[in-house]
């Protein structure tokens, strides 16, 4: 008998339950479909489907990546991002969103008087025109909420895009995707905000904490394979290579980025750095076999002064390395930081160099090496971490092949095993000779150039025009100079002080500065035709004084793209 009750309740609540669910199962369900229109013309392909049923809108198929949701029975926005097969969300409150301002005008659409707001956001002008009357609650945007009962029907950013309505129907509740809700971790929306951009590209870890160093006990592998995916060390530790898989969504195009960073481990001073690459297979020499077995494996330029200069200029059977990105270390940054304590002075940690690469790396092979390059004598020299990122193309269509053909390159990144200084321009012109194979078009010449000699007359702290000629025809000329390098005066502890208040690192230089990128100069050069030419470089280097002397680091790389079949 005192069950009863007990039972009574339970069955009461299961009816009440079994009520609530069966009074959900019969709500409509609608779809509302926008079409996008740019700068008053219909732009096919930019449209958007918003479906509503039971208190939820839904902006996102089943199938994207980040799905984007308006929760009217939480009275929250939700994004759920799928992340390396895991799910995470975060849920934003209304009252926390844009607030609207109300505006007098409507506007007829889809058969509603639909009333006007208005929200400002990042500097651009939103506007909304709204019904209550639909049925379906949302819009194209989950930021933008006129109020909780609204359909948003048309909204139009900063006067010249818009998406606006078309079509609002029913449909069939098995239309309406998943809200798999409670099956993602929450996180705040700096941390989702972070995840959603890791999950837009792919990031390929090349070197993670790799001294550069100078080591002359390091024991070189000489007579066995190189292995993919193992970080060697030559030139008695200044030069780091690895050989590295190149995903498959670089085949299907879009871009590349280097992301370098570097900060000292022992060494006080500003250094040049290089990183290139290398094919990982190919019928020509390469700069791996003088890595591995020493400087007489490359061809030697010799100038008029009998001047040696090693694997400086391709050949017919020799490739020069690819340089994809020319860098400088700064004066000590990081292991000096608390060597040198100022006030108001905060020092970065680290140097970080990032770049745009995708023109230097090939797409029709699976493997190259990578190299990094800092020419320094000091034991504990530097650090360096290096990634590539590839971020896919905005179509999909296939990126034509590349066409990369070093050309010359005179960073001597074996120093420390006795290749010479690119001092050659004192008396001589580079000249290499070169073929241009059929088919080949966006062709162009990047060019990057920089000027050293460490002393007040030389060529680091004195403009030095460059020519550049091709069959003897003038194509470009260029004073590299860089005037901003007191911009980076905080990653640069260890820098000399003067007496009028300047710093060693402030000083303008011939086209670098401590602690930045030096990005290649762009040469066009769509009327080469295919066959034969030869280039030259002609550089007005200073005079020697004394044991000093100037030198330019140089590189010149052929870059465009093989015509396809269908052209």
């Amino acid at each position: 008998m005192q069950m009863k009750p007990f039972i009574t309740s339970l069955l009461l609540l299961f009816i009440l339950f079994a009520g609530q669910v069966e009074a959900r199962s019969k709500g409509k369900a609608y779809q509302v479909t926008y079409n996008s229109v740019q700068n008053g013309k219909p732009a096919p392909g930019r449209g958007l489907t918003l479906r509503y049923y039971d208190g939820v809108a839904y902006l996102s198929e089943d199938d994207a990546k980040i799905r984007s949701f308006i929760d009217y029975n939480q009275l929250k926005t939700v994004t759920i991002l799928n992340y390396e097969n895991e799910l995470f969300s975060t849920l934003t409150p209304f009252d926390s969103l844009p607030q609207p301002t109300a505006g007098n005008q409507q506007e007829e659409l889809l058969g509603y008087t639909c009333n006007y707001a208005s929200f400002s956001a990042f500097s651009n002008k939103i506007e909304v025109w709204y019904t209550d009357k639909a049925g379906a609650k949302g819009g194209p945007y989950q930021a933008y909420l006129p109020n909780n009962e609204s359909l948003v029907l048309k909204v139009t950013f900063n006067g010249n895009r818009t998406l606006v309505a078309s079509e609002i129907e029913k449909i069939s509740r098995d239309s309406i995707p998943s809200y798999p809700l409670t099956e993602a971790k929450e996180v705040s929306a700096s941390e989702l905000e972070e995840l959603k951009i890791k999950s837009r590209y792919t990031s390929m870890p090349i070197f993670e904490d790799e001294m550069i160093n100078f080591d002359p006990s390091i024991e070189i592998v000489k007579d066995e394979p190189l292995e993919a995916n193992k970080t060697y060390r030559f030139s008695k530790g200044s030069v780091i290579v690895k050989k590295i898989t190149l995903p498959e969504i670089w085949k299907k195009g879009g871009s590349i980025h280097a992301k370098l960073t570097s900060w000292s481990n022992g060494d006080a001073y500003d250094r040049t750095g290089s990183v290139f690459v290398l094919p990982g297979t190919t019928d020509k020499n390469t700069m791996l076999s003088a890595l591995q077995h020493g400087l007489d494996q490359v061809p030697v330029f010799v100038d008029n002064n009998g001047g040696e200069y090693q694997g400086f200029v391709s050949t017919t059977d020799y490739n020069t390395p690819t340089e994809i990105m020319r860098f400088f270390t700064s004066f000590g940054i990081g292991h000096f930081n608390t060597r040198r304590v100022i006030n108001n002075y905060p020092w970065e940690l680290q140097a970080t160099y990032n770049q745009e690469v995708t023109e230097l790396i090939p797409n029709d092979q699976d493997e190259i090496w990578v190299g990094v390059f800092i020419g320094n004598y000091d034991r504990g020299g530097h650090k360096v971490n290096l990634e590539f990122n590839f971020f896919p193309g905005f179509g999909d269509e296939k990126a034509p092949e590349h066409y990369i053909q070093p050309l010359f390159y005179t960073i001597n990144i074996m120093e420390m095993s006795g290749q010479n200084y690119g001092r050659l321009f004192g008396n001589d012109t580079l000249e290499v000779e070169f073929e241009v194979p059929e088919d080949i078009e966006n062709l162009q010449l990047l060019y990057t150039s920089t000027g050293h000699g460490g002393w007040g007359g030389g060529d680091e702290f004195n403009p030095k025009l460059n020519q550049i000629f091709i069959d003897g025809e003038a194509i470009y000329k260029v004073v590299p100079w860089r005037t901003d390098c007191a911009t980076y005066r905080f990653s640069n502890p260890a820098s000399g002080n003067f007496g009028n208040g300047l710093s060693s690192s402030d000083l303008s230089r011939s086209n670098w500065c401590p602690a930045t990128l030096t990005p290649p100069d762009l040469v066009p050069l769509k009327d080469l035709k295919p066959g034969k030419h030869k280039i030259q470089v002609v550089i007005d280097q200073g005079e020697n004084a004394g044991s000093s002397f100037s030198h330019w680091s140089v590189s010149g790389v052929l870059t465009g793209t093989q015509k396809t079949a269908d052209q």
